[in-house]
């Protein structure tokens, strides 16, 4: 059997777990062929679990060693698209870890390098193959819960004390990690409502900057979100709660549906509410609630990894196409942007992505980064 060769950009905490489970053999049709990373220490890490392995201390030098077919990159926010695109220009697959980046305006300019390439574009949204978010979008798709009047979700199990901020010099400032909770934490949720109920229409947030640690970047965000079809949704998160909830109440024309504990419990309505309403009875209507049968095992990152080397093998689909990462980053800075100007609603259809760069780009300059992070080098439009 054919197998793709990977090479890891980036061999930190994700990067390290990637290449543990494609060496472990728990993706058959994939191999480890090379590992980058600009810290001599991981290289040195990666020497002793993998001696014969190729390491190189420059993505450029792996991408131009002719031993990958394509690349899994894993490093800090701010270089994902720029170690993409150049993957891209080199005629390599791609495999990017969540977030696609920091910033719209540059994933809007990797998804044109993506789509010149041709080549395979996948984004880490491992929860999208999670048995009970399939089951649930399943249930969506069908039109069986009418129309969704109402989303709340509420996602407070991303605890992280001090230590977690104070573990590496490029955590929890805008100069280095480009944001707090909904840029590192959260892309997985916010990437699962659009891909659940569509991107909404336009957003407010009350977003918290140093509410609970002594950072400069966001740990506690509420969220309202509106749909022009009348849906409407509020978004909860923190990573200064212990111990958190993780819960979605999704309130629709034929009941309520609680997605809880890996469940989904939905109080079923004999026929729906707008109906009931409309035979003007003056009873409470009646309910059935069940629990959805979800079936399946949850291979998260696993899951990706494989779908990623069959779509290169076979030309099979994709579950988390990368194409996608740009519109949950979209509504992570919105809600960002939201914030700086004084709780304003914030347009996605029409998302100012100068104006959110701009704004961004001053809270960089002002950052207190660790001067053992990585830098971000300044941004230029690609010609």
């Amino acid at each position: 059997m054919r197998k793709v060769k990977v090479g890891i950009v980036g061999f930190g905490n994700m990067g390290s777990g990637h290449a543990n489970y494609v060496a472990q053999g728990e993706v058959p049709n994939m191999e480890i062929s090379a590992i980058c990373d600009i810290n001599p220490e991981r290289l040195k890490y990666s020497k002793e679990l993998y001696p014969d392995i190729p390491t190189f201390d420059n993505a450029t030098d792996m991408y131009k060693s002719g031993l990958c077919d394509a690349v899994i990159v894993s490093t800090p926010h701010y270089f994902h698209p720029e170690l993409s695109m150049k993957a891209f220009e080199h005629g390599l697959h791609v495999m990017c870890e969540k977030p696609a980046g920091v910033f719209t305006k540059q994933v809007l300019e990797m998804n044109e390098v993506a789509r010149k390439s041709g080549k395979v574009f996948t984004v880490m949204f491992c929860l999208r193959i999670n048995p009970v978010y399939r089951e649930l979008k399943k249930l969506i798709d069908s039109g069986a819960l009418g129309h969704i009047k109402r989303i709340t979700w509420q996602v407070t199990t991303w605890y992280r004390p001090q230590a977690y901020h104070d573990s590496a010099g490029w955590r929890s400032t805008w100069a280095t990690e480009g944001g707090g909770t909904l840029i590192n934490q959260n892309p997985h949720q916010l990437d699962l409502w659009q891909w659940l109920f569509g991107m909404p229409d336009k957003l407010y947030a009350d977003v918290s900057f140093g509410k609970y640690y002594d950072i400069e970047v966001d740990d506690d965000v509420t969220a309202v979100m509106k749909y022009d079809n009348g849906t409407t949704g509020v978004y909860i998160t923190s990573t200064g709660e212990f111990p958190g909830t993780n819960r979605l109440d999704i309130s629709c024309d034929f009941g309520r549906v609680v997605v809880e504990d890996n469940k989904i419990i939905w109080d079923k309505m004999d026929i729906s509410e707008r109906e009931w309403n409309a035979s003007r009875n003056p009873e409470d209507p009646t309910y059935t609630t069940i629990e959805v049968p979800v079936q399946g095992e949850d291979l998260l990152h696993v899951g990706i990894l494989r779908e990623f080397a069959d779509t290169i093998l076979t030309g099979a689909p994709q579950t988390a196409e990368g194409y996608e990462g740009i519109k949950e980053l979209t509504i992570s800075n919105a809600m960002y942007l939201s914030a700086w100007k004084g709780g304003e609603w914030i347009d996605l259809k029409s998302f100012p992505h100068d104006e959110f760069y701009d704004a961004l780009m001053e809270r960089v300059k002002s950052s207190g980064a660790k001067k053992s992070a990585p830098a971000f080098s300044t941004y230029k439009t690609l010609k």
